[in-house]
């Protein structure tokens, strides 16, 4: 990547990551960014010269991004779409679906391994904020969700996170690295509602998970409810049958 003049992704995130994982993941975090423009058009030739990779790795890369809707393929490259607001939106409504659904799940599960998982992956998050780490603490509020939805082992809910997680992580970095240096003071809150999470979680009480869904999503009054009974009617489907 020698005649890129900006990174975006965390270098230290790439350790075991392929070629292609690698322009992969750049190019979504400066697609996503804005970086690069919606109806840019990408080379492949450009595109590996840039990252110093052959086009096998720029193919990979393309074809993963295609497939997150960021780009459409053409011959020999492609052009940005982008990620719009709606879609940013969608990404919420998409993790409020799963985080719903896993709660209810986690009712009627013994949580107290997981209690103390997520207390100490807070407790590094805590770090991260004070030595004002937005990649850090990026890394592990990822980590902190994703450990709550490994902990119901439901395969498919499994399949949507991950499917979803590469977009959603790029914009929560991007969105922290904005935060750690114009809303520093909002990490108090942030943390206050990640520790509401392991309350609910501990105590199996609905009222403090909506509280902290309302607290975590921005703008999803109204929405959490709805969801919230939409899961309930659906839990008592299953369990009629």
């Amino acid at each position: 990547m020698s005649e890129l003049k900006q990174y975006l992704y965390p270098e230290k995130w790439l350790s075991k990551a392929s070629a292609g994982d690698r322009v992969t993941y750049e190019l979504r975090m400066q697609i996503i960014s804005g970086l690069i423009e919606s109806g840019t058009k990408l080379s492949e030739n450009k595109l590996a010269a840039d990252f110093n990779v052959s086009r096998s790795p720029i193919r990979e890369a393309l074809k993963t991004l295609a497939s997150e809707n960021l780009i459409r393929l053409e011959r020999m490259g492609a052009v940005v779409i982008g990620l719009t607001e709606k879609e940013i939106e969608e990404i919420y409504d998409v993790r409020l679906l799963i985080e719903t659904f896993v709660f209810e799940r986690l009712v009627k599960l013994e949580t107290k391994e997981l209690v103390m998982e997520l207390s100490k992956i807070l407790e590094m998050m805590k770090i991260a904020i004070k030595y004002q780490d937005a990649d850090e603490f990026s890394f592990q509020d990822v980590l902190f969700h994703e450990t709550i939805i490994r902990a119901i082992d439901h395969s498919y809910i499994l399949m949507i996170w991950n499917n979803a997680k590469p977009v959603m992580e790029a914009f929560i970095l991007l969105s922290m690295r904005v935060r750690f240096r114009e809303n520093y003071e909002d990490f108090e809150r942030i943390v206050e509602n990640h520790q509401l999470y392991i309350d609910a979680i501990s105590t199996k009480n609905r009222d403090l998970m909506i509280q902290s869904l309302h607290q975590n999503f921005d703008d999803v009054q109204g929405k959490v409810e709805d969801l919230w009974r939409s899961q309930q009617m659906f839990s008592k489907g299953v369990e009629q049958e």
